[in-house]
């Protein structure tokens, strides 16, 4: 049996979540499937799936497995895409969604760039704040700063992203840095309302029992005099010098770079996340989509792009 088939079927079943959907769309019979995915595990030595009469789930080892095979099957996907087009230009319509703040500083001025290269696709850029169903809603590509729950949806990792505390120089000035996240409690924190998406507060690596080597993300609400449901209002209020802000090296990075604000507590930083591109599983993924995330990924990872911009 074909390796390459067992892999699709097993991607197929695990984002649509039945054999039976994943049999209808290939136009088979559910058994065929099945026998399909026996053959895998049993190759593979390891339950990938937990199948019952009315749901799908995968185990472990099938969640980290899928994860592997989406990459793998979108890479062959685009090298045969790379060898196919030869000189076709890339057409039709690009739909596109990121997040309202990130999308506005880092998505949108890429999209006219874009168009230069290839002047033959039109461009459709939705900024949302709201977590958008790319698949549901007939997007192409979103592009998401953070965890990444949904693994229907195959992902690209474009950049690392931190997030530091900042504040500008004349407040630090003014207040003194402080030298533990607990001294943030004696500081004017710029903090996000309640009703934003950012319930946990603000992280940070603390030292368990006092041992540098050994460290465990923590979590703080600092309170201060202003908050609001804008990030960019938090990020021109900590220009202002009203305040210490949390916020992301997407948005400050420049900002640190020009001596507009300074980090502070960068010890105590928590680990990256990431920027991704994701878009749902596709046989053959489109060459404007191929292309927006080749742009994607060439500026970002650019070595001056974020002190830049």
């Amino acid at each position: 049996m074909d390796k390459l088939k067992q892999l699709e079927t097993f991607v197929a079943v695990a984002t649509r979540g039945s054999l039976t959907a994943a049999a209808r769309a290939e136009s088979v019979a559910p058994a065929i499937i099945g026998r399909r995915l026996d053959a895998l595990e049993s190759r593979l030595g390891v339950k990938l799936l937990v199948r019952t009469t009315r749901r799908i789930s995968l185990t472990h080892e099938g969640s980290a497995f899928l994860e592997d095979c989406q990459r793998l099957l979108t890479d062959l996907s685009n090298a045969e895409a790379s060898v196919s087009a030869g000189g076709v230009k890339a057409s039709g319509h690009l739909r596109i969604t990121a997040p309202a703040g990130f999308g506005r500083r880092h998505v949108a001025p890429l999209v006219p760039r874009f168009r230069d290269l290839h002047p033959e696709v039109s461009v459709s850029l939705n900024l949302s704040d709201r977590v958008v169903d790319v698949a549901g809603e007939g997007y192409d590509c979103a592009v998401r700063v953070g965890d990444l729950p949904d693994s229907s949806l195959v992902s690209v990792r474009l950049a690392d992203n931190r997030r530091l505390c900042v504040a500008a120089p004349g407040y630090l000035q003014r207040r003194g840095a402080p030298v533990t996240p607990a001294e943030l409690a004696k500081h004017d924190c710029l903090t996000l309302s309640s009703d934003a998406s950012q319930t946990r507060g603000w992280a940070f690596s603390l030292p368990v029992d006092g041992s540098p080597e050994e460290r465990e993300v923590h979590y703080l609400r600092p309170g201060g005099p202003m908050d609001c449901s804008d990030g960019q209002v938090l990020h021109e209020w900590c220009l202002d010098g009203h305040g210490i802000a949390w916020r992301s090296t997407w948005e400050v990075e420049a900002d640190i770079q020009a001596g507009r604000l300074q980090s502070v507590l960068d010890e105590f930083a928590a680990p990256p996340n990431g920027i991704y591109a994701l878009f749902p599983q596709r046989k053959h993924l489109a060459l404007r989509v191929r292309l927006w995330i080749d742009l994607l990924k060439h500026e970002y990872g650019r070595a001056d792009y974020w002190r830049a911009n």
